[in-house]
């Protein structure tokens, strides 16, 4: 505007500083109204703009709730020409992707650990409910207009974009941001579209799921195909993180990401729902603040850093988990010398010779064995000997025949001779029984016997037991790893100190605030949930592996980059940057060799209660098991009563293969490079969500899932925990 003077309802005020500038229009505070600004629209939007901005304060929505930013007033130049409106204003509150996205969390809001997360997610869903209590429809829900507060509220803004009704009259939301418009509407002009509250479910969920997952987008992972953009992926109902459609989506989350096996069921069955293929039956606001406050309550604090607190679905600690694998925190202490956690003592040779001194059980010795009555001989056997029996007494009516005839008419010599040589053969000679038909019955049912024996062992858990041995082996050798990896990391951070000035330059500039061209608002969620967020985390190899990034988007993230770079000055004095690293470096080693400790404890305990375990396992009547054998068994008395020699029955193992690539121990005592380990692997993630004990693979029984495998607790029937 040309003046600082505007009318608001008639009445004259005057504009104070810009507080924002968007693509419609500027906001401003107004002089002596510190709970006001308003919004002048640029001058070509006015007249599209004027009818719903007055029907919106006609209806009184402002009115309705304190926590979306509703229209209160119609604004006007000082000739009453309509400029834009008032509303509430909203101060020292941030955009909600500045929470979600770890590098801008650690500086807009570095106080925050993950009960904040689930409580802003919380409070996210209570103001989409209030919208749709006043009658209004969101639209175009975005991360940019929900923003969050250091106490965890939130509030809605660019309410005049919302769909409205007033008098008969609909007001449609006319815009769209692509990462969070729902598969439906892709391909769609959003201008002709009369939005509904299943839209906006969608969006609410992307904004929960990037909440409690970090940041990552739920669409944006690596399809097992050509690349897809963001959008495209969203319109192909490709959800990255689905367990239940993954054969359909073809497409795996990014590396490093908080998975829904880490999440309550409840909660990863929601995003199911809410990113599967029924737009109808997406979790409402009402039914997310159920779920997080469930979430909520389940959370677990870590024993090892303080500002974890983690799903209890997890096991173990999901942060502590990340950190280690990545080496980045996602929730970091102040890293003053006394925030490093404490490493007890702890005898690692001691553990190790105790971990070796535990035998577990063969297979055979846990293994039920059969002692039933096979009974008579099949029918296949009888019907053998019958054919057998038949030929002789053929043989001998023939023999019997030639001599009659050869009496009553010895003109026909030859034919008589004939079917004497004929009968001769046929009673003296034992007719070649076909044996394959009872070598392949036996061979068939004890490959069951196998197949059941394997299902035996893995619902009882001694597989489990060899597994935990193997992966025990496998942290014996990684403790020994992490304590020479801190003496060479502190040593490097010497050579490294300008690098690490380099890098905490970098991470100032961050990839959203930016104007890059061909990286829009999709683009920028893809490459955050691959990790990149900033100029520091720009590299040509980190950019090319994301999806939908050749060398020409490539080649213009580089040059952002390198813009920022030849500003950087390095600074050879000593800084507190400089005990920051070094105190991050023992806080990292240190939360390894504790998670480590608390692990091997935990897996040696289990280990040694192994006697009392299986001691009455054999007892155990298995049915599938039982069943097996009883068949293999007459399997074998057809081949005994036939005289068939019998194959050598197939040696039930337990084959693990060798994990553990370095040294666990300075002694000459080494781990067992035959040690094995199946297919599935116990690891932290595979944990009871009720009492935290290892889970073992069942087979349901009964009910509408019976036949179907699930993790149930090692701990049953004392704990009924169960995961799918």
């Amino acid at each position: 505007m040309n003046s600082s003077s505007v009318r608001v309802s008639g009445k004259s005020e005057l504009l104070d500083k810009k507080l924002g500038k968007g693509g419609e229009g500027d906001v401003y505070a107004l002089a002596g109204r510190p709970d006001r600004a308003v919004k002048i629209y640029k001058a070509e939007l006015r007249t599209s703009r004027e009818s719903k901005v007055r029907a919106m304060v006609e209806g009184r929505l402002a009115e309705s709730t304190g926590l979306v930013a509703f229209p209160f007033d119609v604004v006007t130049d000082p000739s009453g020409v309509f400029a834009g409106f008032s509303m509430r204003l909203v101060a020292g509150y941030r955009p909600l992707h500045e929470l979600y996205s770890p590098k801008s969390r650690k500086i807009h809001f570095p106080k925050a650990d993950y009960r904040f997360l689930v409580r802003v997610a919380q409070n996210v869903a209570r103001a989409v409910a209030t919208v749709h209590q006043a009658g209004c429809i969101i639209g175009d829900l975005n991360h940019s207009g929900v923003l969050v507060g250091q106490d965890a509220t939130v509030a809605l803004i660019d309410a005049d974009s919302f769909q409205f009704s007033l008098k008969g009259h609909l007001y449609p939301c006319v815009v769209g941001t692509e990462d969070f418009t729902p598969p439906e509407l892709h391909g769609i002009s959003l201008s002709t579209v009369k939005r509904t509250q299943a839209h906006d479910n969608f969006g609410l969920a992307v904004a929960i799921f990037q909440l409690l997952v970090m940041g990552k987008h739920p669409y944006a992972g690596r399809f097992n195909g050509p690349d897809l953009s963001l959008g495209q992926s969203i319109a192909q109902n490709r959800f990255a993180f689905s367990v239940k459609r993954r054969d359909e989506t073809r497409t795996t989350p990014p590396p490093g990401s908080v998975l829904l096996e880490d999440l309550p069921p409840s909660i990863a069955n929601a995003f199911e729902t809410a990113f599967g293929l029924n737009a109808v039956s997406r979790p409402d606001p009402a039914a997310w603040v159920g779920l997080l406050q469930g979430l909520e309550a389940s959370l677990r604090k870590c024993s090892t850093a303080e500002s974890h607190y983690f799903p209890g679905a997890a096991g173990s600690c999901l942060w502590c988990r990340l950190a280690s694998q990545s080496g980045v925190e996602m929730f970091p202490l102040g890293l003053g010398s006394g925030s490093i956690p404490a490493v007890g003592p702890f005898d690692l040779d001691r553990i190790w010779a105790v971990i070796q001194e535990v035998r577990l059980p063969l297979p055979e010795e846990v293994l039920p064995t059969w002692s039933g009555n096979v009974g008579p001989p099949s029918a296949a056997v009888t019907e053998a000997q019958n054919s057998g029996s038949g030929q002789a007494a053929l043989g001998a009516l023939a023999l019997v025949g030639a001599v009659i005839g050869f009496g009553l008419f010895p003109v026909a010599a030859l034919l008589w001779v004939g079917l004497g040589v004929y009968g001769f053969t046929r009673f003296f000679s034992t007719s070649k029984l076909d044996t394959s038909p009872f070598v392949k019955a036996y061979k068939d049912a004890d490959s069951r016997v196998r197949a059941a024996s394997q299902a035996y062992l893995q619902r009882v858990g001694l597989k489990e037991m060899y597994v935990l041995r193997a992966d025990m082996e496998e942290l014996v050798a990684r403790y020994r790893q992490v304590e020479g990896d801190l003496a060479q990391a502190l040593v490097k951070l010497k050579s490294t100190r300008e690098a690490r000035q380099r890098t905490e330059f970098l991470d100032r500039f961050l990839i959203r605030r930016a104007t890059i061209p061909g990286i829009g608002p999709a683009k920028t969620a893809t490459l955050a949930s691959f990790g990149i967020e900033t100029a520091a985390d720009i590299t040509a190899s980190s950019v090319r592996s994301v999806p939908g990034f050749g060398d020409a988007l490539t080649g213009k993230m580089l040059a952002w980059r390198q813009s920022h770079e030849a500003k950087f000055r390095y600074n050879s004095s000593p800084d507190a940057s400089d005990l920051h690293a070094e105190n991050s470096v023992r806080s990292a080693s240190a939360t390894k060799q504790i998670d480590i400790q608390n692990r091997l404890r935990s897996g040696l305990a289990a280990l040694q209660s192994v006697g009392a375990r299986f001691a009455s396992a054999k007892s155990l009547l298995d049915q599938p098991l039982m069943q097996a054998l009883a068949e293999r068994a007459m399997a074998q008395r057809d081949c005994t009563t036939l005289g068939i020699a019998i194959p050598t029955p197939a040696v039930v193992t337990i084959d693990i293969p060798k994990k553990t690539t370095v040294q666990p121990s300075r002694s000459s005592t080494q781990p067992s490079s035959s040690s094995s380990v199946g297919s599935t692997r116990s690891t932290a993630s595979n944990r009871c969500p009720n009492c935290g004990a290892s889970m073992v693979r069942r087979t349901a029984r009964k009910g509408r899932n019976a036949g179907n495998q699930f993790w149930g607790c090692s701990k049953y029937p004392a704990c009924k925990g169960t995961r799918s």
